[in-house]
């Protein structure tokens, strides 16, 4: 579905990515997973076409995204969750919602949709008049993943999810994101709490400086204690 070919980000002079490759597959929950500073959001950003790459390709169902403006990712099939959700706080739910099916093949679906979203996050139904910024972090979280299943993407990414949740509102959540990857959505997760990430995945990628230093099967990396110890912080 998703392949991604030595692929290369910098900041100015400060190379972030160096060479990264990876696959997500159709129908696959994927995780990216590593310390501080591995270059997770840099990676999951220039997937979502936010930062333009200084090299390599990024192919979704065999159409290049790498040349295209930002704004086609999502006309591609990409949404992205982005670390610390963005919401418009001043705005309703409703509002925040609607903002993320603003193209048109997903405009002509709206009302299906939302039914669908409400169907997956209840607690929004109760909240949809009120404004983003008097819910709860968890509650946030929930309209931020509902605002990008709104434009009814064939990938979803997810950078940074459980940051600065409750261990029991990450647990609801992960179970939600399950969920929506049981329902047939391709999600690419990239997320500082291994443990659940890798508890929910099919594959992981382990980066580190910028490159990927390992990949496989989640029960397969964390059986090897080197990987553990010097990367996973577990």
């Amino acid at each position: 579905m998703l392949e991604v070919r030595d692929l290369q980000v910098a900041y100015g002079a400060a190379r972030a990515l160096w060479g990264v490759s990876l696959e997500v597959r159709s129908g696959e929950l994927l995780c990216v997973v590593g310390p501080n500073g591995a270059g997770k959001t840099t990676l999951i950003n220039a997937l979502a076409g936010i930062l333009p790459s200084s090299s390599g390709r990024i192919v979704l169902d065999g159409q290049d995204l790498t040349a295209l403006a930002p704004h086609r990712y999502c006309e591609a099939g990409i949404a992205l969750v982005p670390e610390g959700r963005r919401l418009f706080t001043g705005m309703t739910v409703l509002e925040n919602l609607e903002l993320g099916s603003y193209l048109p093949r997903p405009r002509a679906q709206r009302r299906e949709t939302l039914a669908q979203v409400m169907e997956m996050f209840p607690v929004i139904r109760e909240k949809l008049a009120s404004p983003a910024g008097e819910l709860s972090g968890g509650q946030q979280q929930m309209v931020a993943i509902a605002r990008a299943l709104m434009a009814r993407p064939r990938l979803l990414l997810l950078d940074e999810p459980s940051l600065g949740l409750s261990p029991l509102i990450v647990r609801d959540l992960f179970a939600a994101i399950r969920r929506i990857n049981a329902a047939g959505m391709s999600v690419l997760l990239v997320e500082q709490n291994v443990a659940m990430a890798m508890q929910i995945s099919q594959r992981a990628y382990v980066l580190e400086e910028g490159r990927v230093v390992s990949e496989g099967v989640p029960q397969d990396l964390l059986a090897r204690p080197e990987i553990v110890r010097a990367y996973l912080g577990l």
